[in-house]
C-alpha cells in the first residue's frame, strides 16, 4: 500500500499538500499519514512555565490535526494515521522518514508567493537526493478544483 506522508502546520499550504495527498491515497487505495510539527521549545527558566508553554503547543498541534484528519475522513473516507512531534522539523522530518519505511512520497506544500518554506527548501534542495522516497511538492496557489484534476 502506498502512503502519503504529509507534515501539517496552521499554514494555507498545508490544506493544499493534504488535500493533494488525499486524492492521490484515494485513487491508488494508500494510506495517509499526517505529521504535525511543535517547533522546538524556548528555555524559559521556571520549569512550570516551559511546561505549560510545550503543553500548549501540544494542544494546539493536536487541534489541527484533529481537525484536518476529520476533514480528510469526510471527504475520501480514508483515515490517517497521526502523528505528533516537537523538534526541528527538517530533523523531525528526517527522523519520521527514517522510522517508517512504508512511505511511498513525502508531500509538502508550497507557498503561494514568496519564500516556499523550510521543508520544501531543504528537501527539494540540499537533501533531494538523499530521501528514502519521492517528494511531491504542491504548490499553494492551487484552488481545490486544480488539485482535484492534477492528483
Amino acid at each position: 500500500m502506498r502512503t502519503y506522508l504529509v507534515v501539517v502546520d496552521e499554514s494555507p499550504e498545508a490544506e493544499t499538500a493534504l488535500r493533494f495527498a488525499a486524492r492521490r491515497a484515494a485513487k491508488t487505495a494508500g494510506a495517509i499519514r499526517i505529521l504535525a510539527l511543535i517547533p522546538p521549545a524556548e528555555f524559559v527558566q521556571w520549569g512550570g512555565v516551559q511546561a505549560t508553554m510545550e503543553d500548549e503547543a501540544l494542544q494546539r498541534a493536536e487541534a489541527l490535526v484533529t481537525s484536518a484528519a476529520g476533514t480528510l475522513t469526510d471527504e475520501s473516507g480514508i483515515r490517517p494515521s497521526i502523528t505528533v512531534r516537537q523538534g526541528d522539523p527538517v530533523t523531525v522530518v528526517r527522523h519520521t522518514l527514517e522510522e517508517m519505511d512504508d512511505v511511498a512520497a513525502l508531500v509538502l506544500g508550497a507557498a503561494a508567493s514568496g519564500h516556499p518554506g523550510v521543508l520544501v527548501s531543504h528537501f527539494a534542495g540540499a537533501d533531494a537526493g538523499k530521501l528514502p522516497c519521492p517528494i511531491m511538492v504542491i504548490p499553494g496557489g492551487l484552488d481545490a478544483e486544480a488539485i482535484d484534476r492534477l492528483s
